[in-house]
């Protein structure tokens, strides 16, 4: 979803945002029904969560305007929660929207109570940043009653929509997707920084417990430089200082406010030995330039991180239509011992789509190889799909290839 604020445009009703799809739109549209007398899903609640900073508050204020607002980030409201939740909840006759609700996980009983009094569906909309804490009290509490929306930075496809996709590809790899990077005049080494910054200190500190924040600050830029690649904590942990043991905590904290996800490697087996390690990708490819010191268009075009950049935009692009439709990711990818790859392997209804990811802008044909073993192997008959760097789509030895830009069609 994307929200213009500039002083030509500014919606006031969900029939004033600009959607990056039909799916996008029907789907929010089915919530809000759902929240009047039409449920969407029969729950009596509605969760908004996701990485911090993509848009969870704007948009429930926007699609639900008519609901009392309170953010558990007012030291005062949080201290209310805690001390007496029956009655701060007790205040909303029409439920209410409670931003970062994982500040008062003891909240989320209570609500269960009233909800179940009340039998109303999307009575509280929720929204929260910090996944693992916010699950673990939603699984306990509220199993059952909550329907849950996940938010990832704009898609290509949201930003072409709104008139904001940049025309060329390394600003596009520079500034990713959170949505305050197009609807601000900021530039991208700045807000970063901030973000970071913020993040770090906002919920990291109330994750874990960090006794030196810049080594944590390390950690994360070291994932940068990993998206992409096959993820061996050992190494990781050895490369910051850490143990594998803690490496895996800290990486379950980047997941949980998702920066970061693993792509699991496919495990059909073809009688030869796979790769059984995850590959790690940041969720937001312009966050992981700034990790990496890429400041510029010029440094970026000849950086030796490039193609994992482009790498890590298409596969979170595939991630966020997955997302987007109300749909599981179904992303994988496949590795054999001897070197033989897929970037990705697509889990549809016809079967597995095998996407190669090719930063380059020429069509070369050792592109298609490690496609080929796999379609040997898997006995796959759908057109395989390579998307490159260039632009334009066409047919080349039995594969679709697509230039970047189509993936916002």
């Amino acid at each position: 979803m994307f929200i213009r604020k500039d002083s030509i445009y500014e919606p006031k009703t969900i029939g004033d945002i600009i959607w990056g799809n039909a799916e996008s739109r029907l789907r929010i549209e089915d919530i809000v029904s759902g929240a009047e007398a039409l449920p969407y899903c029969g729950k009596s609640a509605i969760l908004l969560y996701g990485v911090f900073g993509t848009g969870k508050t704007t948009l429930a204020k926007h699609v639900f305007a008519h609901k009392a607002y309170v953010s558990l980030e007012n030291p005062d409201e949080l201290e209310f929660a805690n001390s007496d939740p029956r009655r701060f909840l007790a205040r909303f006759d029409q439920g209410a929207i409670l931003d970062e609700v994982q500040r008062c996980p003891a909240l989320l009983s209570w609500l269960q109570t009233l909800v179940d009094e009340r039998g109303r569906m999307g009575d509280f909309v929720l929204t929260g940043s910090a996944q693992f804490e916010l699950i673990a009290g939603i699984t306990q509490s509220l199993a059952g009653r909550v329907g849950r929306v996940e938010l990832l930075p704009l898609s290509s496809q949201e930003l072409s929509a709104a008139h904001k996709l940049p025309s060329d590809l390394n600003t596009l790899l520079l500034q990713g997707g959170y949505p305050s990077l197009y609807d601000r005049d900021v530039s991208p080494q700045d807000w970063f920084g901030n973000y970071i910054a913020t993040y770090i200190e906002r919920d990291v500190r109330q994750l874990i417990s960090v006794r030196d924040l810049s080594q944590f600050q390390r950690f994360v830029k070291m994932c940068a430089a990993r998206s992409g690649q096959l993820l061996n904590l050992t190494a990781l942990g050895a490369d910051c200082g850490l143990s594998a043991t803690t490496a895996r905590d800290w990486l379950s904290v980047l997941e949980a406010s998702y920066l970061v996800t693993r792509l699991q490697p496919h495990h059909q087996n073809f009688g030869k030995r796979l790769v059984k390690s995850p590959k790690l990708y940041f969720l937001d490819v312009g966050l992981m330039a700034w990790l990496l010191g890429i400041r510029d268009v010029n440094t970026l075009d000849t950086h030796a991180a490039r193609g994992a950049l482009f790498e890590t935009f298409v596969v979170s692009e595939l991630l966020k239509q997955r997302f987007n439709q109300g749909q599981a990711s179904d992303l994988y990818f496949w590795r054999d011992s001897t070197g033989h790859e897929v970037d990705v392997l697509l889990d549809t209804p016809a079967g597995l789509q095998a996407i190669e990811i090719k930063s380059g802008s020429t069509f070369a044909s050792d592109w298609i190889k490690g496609i080929r073993k796999w379609q040997t192997l898997a006995g796959s008959r759908l057109v395989p799909q390579i998307v490159f760097g260039g632009e334009g789509v066409v047919m080349r030895d039995d594969c679709q290839i697509m230039g970047w830009q189509h993936l916002s069609a």
